[in-house]
């Protein structure tokens, strides 16, 4: 029978749906055909294959060749197939034994001398392949990708020609280990909060932040900090679990940025404020991941939040509450994980100096009125945290005496987070309303404190859930079971942003 077949997975955002390449010979006039949805790379392996096949020194059939990669609606893209076309026409053609290769899922783009090169997408293919619980033949270089999951079963190969050898049983392909211990171990140091002088109230918003996984807004004149204190976020957050450091290389593996220096890091994005809403939330044609799907499990820094278009901003919403985005497109839509932790910057004014201390504002009232109102009120609702940073005087600048390490302020943070973790499997920035009403029990002059503010400050609905999310978190902090009124008195004196130019003029 002159029909052989191989496996490999298809690249459709963060899933690896199962390609099954059928390969069949007949007779006709010579020529391969490839069917189920190809685009061009793929329609194009048919001439490496042919080359790598022929300089590798096997015979390529002088018959009619049809490929059929199944499901066959389903988009391939990519030179991800090349290996297993090249395979399964070798085994429809007898040249090497076909029940051989029905163990393995074969990834590999050909070269012309039939050497295998890397592709992109590897990491969520291995850890579909590893649930089919079936073996893995990958190119040399994209290994250790594959070996990242610790139940998968990897071989990895530099030549057709070492493939088709371990499959004659002639020669083992080297199996891949990867030691999860020694990748943890290089992880290079991390920004210290040290480093900061004074800004007390920015610090505590920061580990509070870090404990609940709450949104951050920084707001004061340039040059005060706001970028240091963002930068050292990731340095006190809680340690990746090896799930979490899963999503982040998979998600860098599908946008050929995958590294293994960075494993066990939370990313730290930070684009510029020209950047388009598709470099943000993700799209194109063939949707790949943007920025917020690249911060997933990490930090995304948008400094200047002003400078950004309205328009750019706004595709955030969704996101910051889903902590997912839906991409459609007329021929696929995709879904990426966006559960990133925003952290933003901006000046109160044009000019930067509107109530600085140090500094005379160069702005008048209705330009002061018009930067701020470039942010809308249902973005800066979805911000749990928005804080004044002002500026330094002289004496707290020139001191020597160094604050709290990022150690230090992590180990508190870690405690929180555990007493979180136990309580509802979640950090309390991802608390639903009916949580908060189970989890989140306000003394009575908590609770009256409270209600006084939502009417004498207008807060929203959502504002108060998000008020009661900071509240709890600061309560875990403290190691308080009851949140009391200090905990809701912190909370609404670190939402600034609304009342900012009030207090200021």
């Amino acid at each position: 029978m002159s029909l052989a077949v191989v496996y490999s997975r298809a690249a459709v955002g963060i899933d690896a749906p199962e390609v099954r390449i059928e390969v069949h010979m007949s007779n006709g006039l010579p020529g391969l055909a490839i069917v189920g949805m190809p685009e061009m790379a793929v329609r194009e392996s048919k001439d490496r294959v042919r080359s790598a096949l022929i300089n590798a020194g096997f015979e390529y059939p002088q018959r009619r060749i049809t490929v059929n990669l199944a499901p066959a609606d389903l988009p391939k893209e990519g030179g991800r197939y090349d290996l297993a076309i090249a395979l399964g026409v070798l085994a429809a053609s007898g040249q090497i034994p076909r029940e051989a290769l029905l163990d393995y899922e074969c990834y590999g783009e050909l070269s012309l001398s039939a050497e295998l090169r890397p592709v992109t997408g590897i990491l969520p293919a291995a850890l579909a392949c590893a649930r089919a619980q079936r073996k893995m033949l990958v190119p040399a270089l994209n290994a250790n990708e594959a070996a990242l999951p610790e139940q998968n079963e990897v071989y990895s190969a530099q030549h057709l020609l070492d493939v088709t050898a371990a499959l004659h049983g002639h020669q083992a392909l080297p199996l891949v280990q990867l030691n999860a211990t020694q990748l943890k171990s290089h992880r290079p140091p991390t920004l210290d909060l040290m480093d900061v002088k004074g800004q007390f109230q920015a610090r505590r918003a920061l580990e509070i932040a870090a404990a609940g996984q709450h949104h951050l807004l920084l707001v004061g004149p340039p040059g005060t900090g706001k970028t240091l204190l963002s930068s050292r976020l990731g340095g006190i957050l809680p340690p990746m679990t090896e799930q979490e450091a899963l999503e982040v290389m998979a998600l860098a593996s599908i946008s050929g940025r995958f590294d293994l220096d960075h494993w066990g890091q939370r990313p730290f994005r930070s684009p510029h404020h020209t950047a388009s809403g598709v470099a943000l939330v993700g799209g194109g044609s063939r949707p790949k991941p943007g920025e917020i799907s690249l911060a997933h499990n990490g930090i995304l820094f948008l400094d200047e939040l002003p400078e950004y278009d309205r328009r750019v901003l706004e595709v955030l919403r969704e996101p910051l509450e889903s902590g997912e985005i839906h991409i459609s497109r007329a021929t696929q839509q995709v879904h990426y994980p966006a559960q990133f932790q925003l952290v933003a910057a901006m000046n109160p004014c044009p000019c930067g100096y509107f109530g600085d201390n140090l500094r005379q504002c160069r702005c008048n009232p209705k330009q002061v009125r018009s930067y701020q109102s470039r942010l809308s009120g249902p973005l800066l609702d979805r911000i749990d945290l928005q804080v004044a940073v002002t500026s330094l005087p002289p004496e707290q600048l020139a001191s020597r005496q160094a604050g709290e390490s990022s150690q230090q302020v992590q180990e508190r943070v870690c405690r929180a987070r555990e007493r979180q973790i136990a309580r509802c499997g979640k950090a309390n920035a991802q608390l639903t309303g009916r949580e908060l009403d189970q989890l989140v029990q306000l003394e009575d002059s908590a609770s009256q404190l409270l209600q006084q503010a939502m009417q004498q400050l207008g807060l929203s609905p959502r504002s108060y859930h998000r008020i009661l999310k900071v509240a709890r978190t600061i309560a875990d902090l403290a190691n308080e079971e009851q949140v009391g009124i200090s905990a809701v008195s912190e909370a609404l004196g670190l939402r600034q942003l609304d009342r900012y130019i009030q207090q200021l003029g």
